[in-house]
């Protein structure tokens, strides 16, 4: 699958609500709509320039819901990566592809990943999704006029 628009990825962020997904051994179950906007959240608090960053922790929840729990958390990832290389660029992509892989861990991984580990365990309110689509449609538009140059 790939999104070819914003808007496709917002009703694939908005269909993550009330869905459910066990990380494996370091935590609970966890709703992908409110971990996907608390993970981006704290990104957003911690590199507010970085709005790649920011992103990648914005959608990497949604792997699970593309494979259905049917798939390992790496190849959930690929998938997700896969689906928004097109709209959001390859470094997004790369992000999410390589946020359950052990193999390699730069900084901007090590944060999307401590991200995504801390909001696990705290609870606050990350506002809501509509308040990324600026963001997306800005990201999406330089990966459009990018990608029309190459």
């Amino acid at each position: 699958m790939e999104l070819r628009s914003v808007e496709e990825l917002m009703d694939l962020l908005s269909a993550c609500r009330g869905s459910w997904h066990a990380p494996g051994s370091r935590g609970g179950r966890v709703d992908l709509h409110e971990h996907a906007l608390r993970t981006a959240a704290l990104l957003r608090r911690r590199r507010p320039a970085d709005k790649e960053l920011q992103v990648a922790g914005l959608v990497h929840a949604i792997g699970p819901l593309l494979c259905r729990g049917e798939e390992s958390p790496v190849t959930a990832s690929a998938r997700a990566a896969d689906a928004v290389r097109g709209l959001l660029g390859t470094r997004v992509a790369r992000l999410v592809r390589a946020h359950h892989r052990t193999d390699h861990a730069d900084d901007d991984l090590l944060r999307l990943r401590h991200a995504d580990e801390e909001c696990r365990h705290t609870g606050f309110d990350a506002g809501v999704l509509e308040d990324w689509r600026t963001v997306l449609e800005l990201l999406a538009a330089r990966n459009s006029r990018l990608g029309a140059v190459d």
